[in-house]
């Protein structure tokens, strides 16, 4: 007698179509399978689907290892030589590797404290400075960790990846806004959000659990969870803004948000850099719904709250206040609180690097005429 098969075709389909798409990543990925047990149509029957997630391939002693920890000490060092500490661990260099990782292999590394200090940048912030080894260790895992994540995230997401940042963000912005505003034929509306207090809130047992999805490895895990819990900012919360980690950890902790606003919300003009998004769209009453939806998860999964003063739906052409500028729909003007800034630095003396980065933002906007005041500013104040 001929067996014929529960399943549908459909779910044959499907799995060797992600079949066939998962085994042709990198070696950064494999693929783990699960099977999910729904209720079915008519009757109660059941359908099995078949899901699959991408899972880190490195282990622990990828991580760990000696020449890892060299090539993470090479990208550390750029830029710090001159720093006291940095210098001190460096008179002893392949003694403290090797004391770092013989502590890391016997599994009796522990995370040492953090220094505090203030800066302006431009509005306070507290940023905390975890000792030499333990950087290390941070670009030793972020060298593994980060070119797996970087292939999980969504293509909207730009803060602190490579060949992405603010230029590029603003950038889609304008190719945004001419594609949902019909190449500036109809009104275009634009829901602006930013999240309140976001890495003093990002919540140690989501993240873990978000990690644990991915990493298989108990022991990546093990070290994954000292390093967060390094740091608090009060219970079972907070990441300390001076870690290179940190960095790392609050993109995969705001992709479970990023995974909802494309694939659940359904956002087709989405861009978000670290705790600022905008959503553009023709419909402003789908906006204010998508609103809701948007406070609700954020509360509900993340732990997170967004900041009610700081929450605005207006059209492109009354312009947008997104990243140190104001976009318009053929056009954008440097944020007025940021040019003063600019020029009460650039008023009281100014090194010839920093003049040059000033110039090199301007060359992003529109301002013939202030970049003109600006090279004039700079020449009376260089130093």
């Amino acid at each position: 007698m001929k067996r014929e098969s529960i399943l549908p075709p459909s779910v044959y389909r499907d799995f060797f179509g992600k079949w066939l798409m998962y085994s042709c990543q990198s070696l950064y990925a494999a693929t783990n399978l699960w099977i999910m047990d729904i209720e079915g149509l008519g009757g109660g029957l059941r359908r099995w689907i078949i899901e699959m997630k991408t899972i880190l391939a490195h282990k622990f002693e990828d991580i760990i290892s000696v020449d890892n920890l060299l090539e993470a000490w090479r990208e550390f060092v750029k830029g710090k030589r001159n720093k006291r500490d940095v210098q001190d661990f460096q008179l002893n260099l392949m003694d403290n590797i090797l004391s770092l990782q013989l502590h890391l292999a016997n599994h009796t590394y522990k995370h040492g404290g953090y220094q505090a200090f203030n800066i302006s940048d431009p509005k306070p912030r507290h940023i905390h400075k975890a000792p030499v080894r333990d950087r290390l260790l941070h670009h030793a895992i972020y060298r593994i960790l980060y070119p797996f994540f970087d292939r999980v995230f969504v293509a909207d997401s730009f803060s602190c990846r490579l060949n992405k940042g603010t230029h590029k963000a603003i950038n889609h912005f304008r190719s945004f806004a001419y594609q949902a505003s019909s190449n500036n034929t109809r009104t275009c509306w634009t829901l602006k959000c930013d999240i309140k207090k976001f890495f003093e809130n990002i919540n140690h047992v989501i993240l873990k659990n978000i990690l644990s999805q991915y990493v298989s490895d108990q022991d990546v895990l093990l070290l994954l969870s000292q390093v967060i819990d390094s740091f608090s900012a009060g219970y079972g919360r907070g990441l300390p803004l001076g870690n290179l980690t940190s960095q790392l950890f609050v993109n995969i902790y705001m992709n479970e948000f990023d995974q909802f606003i494309k694939h659940e919300l359904g956002a087709k003009y989405y861009i978000r850099y670290a705790d600022d998004f905008v959503v553009l769209s023709k419909d402003k009453v789908w906006l204010r719904l998508a609103l809701s939806r948007i406070g609700e998860f954020l509360d509900r999964k993340l732990h997170l709250k967004l900041h009610q003063d700081k929450i605005s739906i207006r059209t492109i052409t009354s312009g947008v206040d997104f990243l140190g500028w104001v976009n318009f729909p053929d056009h954008r003007v440097l944020r007025t609180t940021t040019r003063r800034r600019m020029f009460k630095k650039i008023s009281c003396g100014v090194k010839k690097e920093v003049a040059d980065s000033y110039l090199g933002m301007l060359e992003y906007g529109n301002g013939y005429n202030l970049k003109r005041k600006v090279l004039e500013t700079i020449d009376e104040n260089l130093v």
